[in-house]
């Protein structure tokens, strides 16, 4: 059954590159609500954690690396079927493969550094929105 809430994290490449302004008024002119925002740095450890489904995965080394060198903005956000219609808007992780018009094709530059993560779920989305923010920071 479809939610009305996903979560995002615009990740640490596009932060330290200016992008936080643009990707956050493409999520509001997409028609997402943002519930919950902030700014915030993942610890290695909390990056381990966050991604701990990748564990066995070559690129984890790596993912937690990157994922813990710089602040992250991290975001829950709203609107009707909010996880597929996110998913549909930040485009393919491969930049080189998303649609005109995402995120991805606009901000990302690689695989691995592709300026936003979006929920895959509605389960991951509430997992990853209550791991990134305390429930009275949840609006």
């Amino acid at each position: 059954m479809a939610t009305n809430r996903t979560f995002t994290m615009i990740k640490p490449d596009a932060v330290e590159k200016g992008h936080i302004g643009g990707i956050l008024g493409m999520i509001a002119d997409a028609g997402f609500k943002i519930v919950s925002l902030k700014l915030t740095q993942l610890t290695v450890a909390d990056a381990q954690a966050f991604y701990a489904v990748h564990s066995a995965r070559p690129f984890y080394g790596e993912l937690v690396e990157f994922m813990s060198r710089g602040p992250i903005v991290a975001a829950i956000l709203e609107k009707e079927n909010a996880v597929e219609e996110f998913r549909t808007l930040i485009g393919a992780t491969n930049p080189a493969d998303a649609a005109e018009g995402t995120i991805r094709k606009k901000y990302a530059t690689s695989i691995g550094e592709n300026a936003v993560h979006g929920s895959d779920s509605d389960e991951n989305a509430a997992i990853e929105s209550t791991f990134h923010f305390a429930v009275r920071e949840q609006f």
